[in-house]
């Protein structure tokens, strides 16, 4: 996916761009192989009004409420889901036509998208106290957002890069197994990403 061991991605370095469909803003986390031709994207909507989501048609995406007071989800087809305080998360079929619509002012959710044809993607909300570890290999790599609080990251004991409230890291896959481990106090969405067999 990536040929970088490990990527620090500070909250002051994501690329903030136009929607595809130019309703709203996004700042853009991360996107791999490349920011054009992508099989996974992270990044942070930003929805101050209600407006339609640009269709991604062949892509899964995932939503976590970040900051606000909710969002709602109306899909075409009549179905409505709800985001809510404090990290609400909805899963969708990214072809699908929706409009979010904020609850009482704006919100911003952190927005998982991936293609299931070249890669499976698992978020987990976990909180951190004390120490967790993440194992990558040739198939498996992981992302870290910082929710709250603070975490230190280090692979195998050494270079160890902290990490604060808003930031992000890409833990990458490679060859042989690597630890890498995570400290601190807070709590975290964490993303395992395997490539799919071939």
């Amino acid at each position: 996916m990536d040929g970088r061991d490990f990527l620090a991605i500070p909250a002051t370095e994501y690329r903030r761009t136009r929607w595809r469909n130019g309703r709203g803003w996004t700042r853009e986390i991360l996107a791999l192989p490349d920011n054009d031709a992508w099989d996974l994207r992270l990044s942070i909507a930003e929805v101050d009004a209600a407006a339609d989501f640009s269709p991604f048609p062949g892509v899964e995406r995932e939503q976590v409420l970040l900051h606000g007071n909710g969002l709602e989800l109306h899909f075409d087809d009549g179905e409505r889901l709800d985001l809510l305080p404090p990290h609400q998360r909805v899963r969708f079929d990214g072809g699908r036509a929706v409009t979010g619509i904020p609850v009482d002012g704006p919100v911003q959710v952190f927005n998982l998208m991936w293609r299931p044809e070249a890669l499976t993607a698992l978020l987990l909300h976990r909180p951190l106290v004390g120490s967790m570890w993440c194992f990558c290999d040739a198939r498996t790599a992981w992302a870290v957002h910082v929710l709250a609080g603070s975490a230190r990251i280090g692979l195998e004991g050494r270079g160890q890069a902290v990490l604060a409230q808003g930031d992000s890291a890409w833990l990458a896959d490679g060859e042989g197994r690597r630890r890498y481990s995570i400290e601190g106090a807070g709590s975290l969405l964490l993303v395992q990403v395997q490539r799919t067999a071939q």
